[in-house]
């Protein structure tokens, strides 16, 4: 009896090949009796990556955790060296877009001056700064953003 597998299917644009009978003598002559299976057992279809597919995949998602981690850890610890460092005159934006010039630092609150004609002055969270735009009077260095 003739079984149809998937390499005896003739495609419209292929060449029409002649069906491959298996040979007498090759193999024992047993079968698995499961259609697209060898004698010895494979199914024929060639995995491209040899079987490592799986680890492959493991190692690139552990890879890019390590990665997002690393990132993670220096982008806090440059905003925890920005947040240390501000100081009175210091011209800072918040995160809600006031700018203003800082006129006291608490340990956890930052005092802004945002209307020089008005004298308005707002308490901001330490943690509000989003960045330094300008340093006060007497610093030498230059901070960018």
């Amino acid at each position: 009896m003739y079984e149809l597998t998937m390499e005896n299917l003739v495609l419209a644009q292929g060449e029409i090949a002649a069906p491959a009978l298996p040979a007498e003598g090759a193999g024992g002559g047993a079968t698995t009796g499961d259609p697209g299976t060898t004698p010895d057992g494979n199914t024929g279809a060639a995995n491209p990556f040899g079987g490592n597919f799986i680890v492959i995949i493991l190692v690139m998602v552990v890879a890019m955790f390590a990665f997002s981690m690393i990132g993670n850890r220096r982008e806090k610890k440059k905003r925890q060296d920005l947040l240390s460092s501000i100081k009175k005159h210091d011209k800072v934006q918040t995160v809600g877009g006031v700018i203003g010039s800082i006129v006291e630092v608490k340990p956890d609150l930052v005092v802004l001056k945002v209307d020089e004609s008005s004298n308005t002055r707002i308490t901001f969270s330490r943690s509000a700064i989003q960045q330094v735009l300008s340093t006060g009077p007497g610093s030498s260095s230059e901070r960018d953003s």
